[in-house]
């Protein structure tokens, strides 16, 4: 049977600890040129085998992503100039939009699709979908697909 790579956006909170330090040694490495794997992995207290088992298995979710289209389903209140704010931080950081769909709101709630092309000149593109998260009226953002 053929083993097929299968890919899957996490947030941090819900990783085990050893890959989130597998994350950690590989920005000290990447940031101290002079460091050895083995002095990265002594300061996150991890042991090298295990940096090493998971090294090609993660990554920073914007690592990964400039020239990718992110799907994201967001749900909003219905309130005037909420979907602008949303916009503007996809246009904040350079990201351009492909589609956007938002349906009829509901008990003051509409849902938002959008899917957005992150460019070369788009900033952190984790950081753009965590600062939508966190605007006053967005009670939900999850990420549906990354292409």
């Amino acid at each position: 049977m053929q083993e097929k790579d299968n890919y899957y956006v996490v947030k941090q909170k819900a990783l085990p600890e050893v890959l989130l330090k597998v994350v950690e040694a590989k920005r000290l490495l990447e940031s101290q040129r002079a460091m050895t794997v083995q002095e990265a992995t002594d300061k996150v207290e991890l042991s090298r085998s295990s940096f090493y088992k998971y090294k090609d298995d993660i990554f920073p979710f914007r690592d990964n992503t400039r020239g990718k289209t992110i799907t994201f389903v967001i749900q909003i209140d219905d309130e005037p100039g909420l979907l602008s704010q949303v916009l503007g931080k996809i246009a904040e950081y350079k990201a351009n939009i492909l589609t956007i769909h938002q349906t009829i709101p509901i008990n003051g709630i509409a849902s938002l699709t959008l899917s957005v092309d992150i460019l070369s000149e788009t900033g952190d593109s984790s950081r753009m979908i965590g600062e939508i998260e966190h605007l006053n009226g967005v009670h939900y953002l999850k990420i549906l697909s990354r292409e």
